[in-house]
């Protein structure tokens, strides 16, 4: 949204600009020349409303609703709350801690790399009040049993959350990507079923 936000500003700001230099240097022939505009178009439309009403009216109104639909959808996408930037943590002495969501991916991408067998991890956390959810996005060699290996990345990804960092872990979800099999010594490829 950031970059639409900033296309539009840059558009709206350049057609303000164009327009208050056209005025500042010919202001009796633009004030003219729109007040021409308009009465032609007022013109125009009342043509078309006697000759053609219902069509007009519906017309009319399917734009009235497509702007409040649009308007609507992009008004609520500026306003509506972000994604949090913290999880709060709660000791048992009673301290509070805002831990961000940048140093939890990247606390579980660090230990979650470090087990055998993992090639890369790229974890989305997802904060829901005082628990994070976790998508852990995993490269593994090929060979790996995936129902040991998963509880294990899991368990491993709850540890991390909830001993060491004190956050509560709601649900925890690995998808895994296989990488490629190595080339046996004569050049022909593994092939995997």
């Amino acid at each position: 949204m950031n970059v639409f936000n900033r296309v539009v500003t840059v558009l709206v700001l350049l057609v303000l600009l164009s327009l208050v230099l056209l005025i500042a240097v010919f202001p009796v022939e633009v004030v003219s020349g729109i007040a021409r505009s308009l009465e032609t178009t007022g013109q125009a439309l009342s043509a078309l409303e006697r000759a053609h009403f219902w069509p007009y009216v519906v017309v009319r109104g399917a734009s009235v609703l497509l702007a409040v639909v649009i308007f609507g959808l992009l008004f609520w996408a500026e306003i509506r709350p972000g994604r949090p930037k913290g999880v709060q943590v709660r000791t048992e002495a009673g301290s509070r801690a805002l831990v961000t969501i940048d140093s939890v991916e990247r606390r579980l991408a660090w230990h979650i790399d470090q087990l055998e067998d993992v090639i890369s991890v790229t974890p989305h956390v997802i904060a829901q009040g005082r628990s994070v959810n976790v998508v852990l996005d995993l490269q593994t060699s090929p060979e790996i049993d995936v129902p040991a290996k998963t509880d294990e990345i899991v368990k491993l990804a709850r540890q991390v959350l909830t001993e060491r960092m004190g956050l509560q872990a709601g649900k925890i979800e690995a998808h895994i990507e296989h990488a490629a099999y190595e080339e046996e010594e004569t050049g022909e490829a593994w092939t995997a079923a």
